[in-house]
């Protein structure tokens, strides 16, 4: 009965933010982009289309490839440097989440409930899941790691799909159907459940530690829905997340202790680079925060109310997408817009991913456009 509840209100929340979202009548009209004067140079060096994304795409970047997944069901391997394909699979199903790579060993999972993994392009071995998932599997050491959207995290052999443990823990009455947080930091497996990051040992399944992002408030249990999204964000020895509506924060990975909070709106999650936090609130202002006390550096206003994208720090600027389908290079140390490029129109969807100087970025309709600046 718990599952049903939670998975009943999880459906009746992504109607209601689909419909904040959308309603032209009620939604806070977006901001007109200021007139550049472009200062810095940077051109779309190759694109190309997969299907329409319906899902929480996570694109994966190992060696010298881009692991992308459409939303019928076909997983590519793209050169970064010219969007050649490497390897191709198709799964056979539309998907709910995808994809992670080691750079070996993909995996996604479809609608149906099923984990596939794949190695070199070709179709390994398949499990049905019982719990729906949301977030990209994150694979590791020869293992397949799942978080559902219960917050439940179950590893099994990359090479043969055997189980090897589920870790369950003691859940929030409701649970958001957005992507949550897995990945690593050192040997540790680091995962969202509720407002707290905890890290369990990848190998026996168990909590070494847990750290709250947010401390959730409110009367009800819609208010108090603090949920970290990902993607989770790495420094060092500073694990970065943002808690659904709630906060910003970093916990230290060694001691697994929190470091700072904000409490901050906002429902995508966040970028980082060795000095600084970045991320957008629920009106779309982009904020700067110091990674090592959470003090605001920076805040830009030019965006507001554009549905901004997770931010990418990238060299000496920040890299969002809009939901008109432009991608912003913005200043990391002024938040001053310096260049702005064109895609096709449509929702940036995906965090960009950076490899060597080539940025990529996707869009609803399924355009893949790698950026890189000159």
């Amino acid at each position: 009965m718990r599952a049903v509840r939670g998975l009943t209100a999880l459906a009746l929340l992504t109607l209601l933010g689909a419909c904040s979202i959308f309603s032209s009548s009620t939604a806070p009209k977006p901001a007109l982009l200021e007139t550049l004067a472009t200062s810095i140079p940077g051109r779309v060096v190759w694109n190309t289309k997969v299907d329409n994304i319906q899902f929480p795409l996570s694109i994966a970047a190992r060696g010298d490839q881009f692991i992308v997944a459409g939303g019928d069901g076909v997983v590519q391997a793209l050169q970064a440097s010219s969007g050649a394909v490497v390897w191709r699979a198709e799964v056979g199903a539309k998907l709910s989440a995808g994809v992670g790579s080691d750079g070996r060993f993909a995996a996604v999972v479809t609608k149906n409930n099923e984990l596939v993994a794949m190695d070199g392009g070709a179709v390994i071995w398949r499990k049905t899941l019982i719990t729906p998932v949301s977030a990209a599997p994150f694979v590791a050491g020869e293992r397949v790691f799942v978080l559902s959207v219960d917050r439940q995290v179950l590893a099994f052999d990359a090479l043969d799909g055997r189980k090897l443990w589920e870790l369950k823990r003691p859940g929030d009455a409701l649970t958001l159907a957005q992507a949550g947080v897995i990945g690593a930091y050192k040997d540790t497996l680091v995962v969202g459940q509720g407002a707290r990051l905890t890290g369990v040992d990848p190998i026996k399944g168990t909590v070494r530690w847990e750290a709250n992002v947010a401390n959730p408030r409110g009367t009800n249990e819609v208010e108090r829905l603090a949920d970290l999204v990902g993607p989770l964000q790495r420094q060092g020895d500073s694990l970065c997340a943002r808690a659904f509506q709630s906060a910003v924060g970093c916990i230290n990975g060694e001691r697994g202790v929190a470091i700072w909070s904000r409490n901050v709106g906002g429902i995508n999650g966040i970028g980082a680079d060795a000095q600084y936090v970045f991320g957008a609130d629920g009106s779309d202002r982009l904020t700067a925060w110091k990674i090592a006390n959470g003090d605001t550096f920076w805040t830009a206003e030019q965006f507001a109310n554009r549905k901004l994208s997770v931010p990418l720090s990238f060299g000496k600027s920040v890299i969002v997408g809009d939901f008109e389908g432009y991608v912003h290079f913005v200043s990391r140390e002024t938040g001053k817009t310096e260049l702005r490029l064109s895609t096709d129109g449509s929702p940036i969807v995906a965090a960009p991913v950076a490899l060597g100087g080539t940025v990529l970025v996707a869009t609803k309709n399924g355009g893949l456009f790698a950026i890189r600046p000159e």
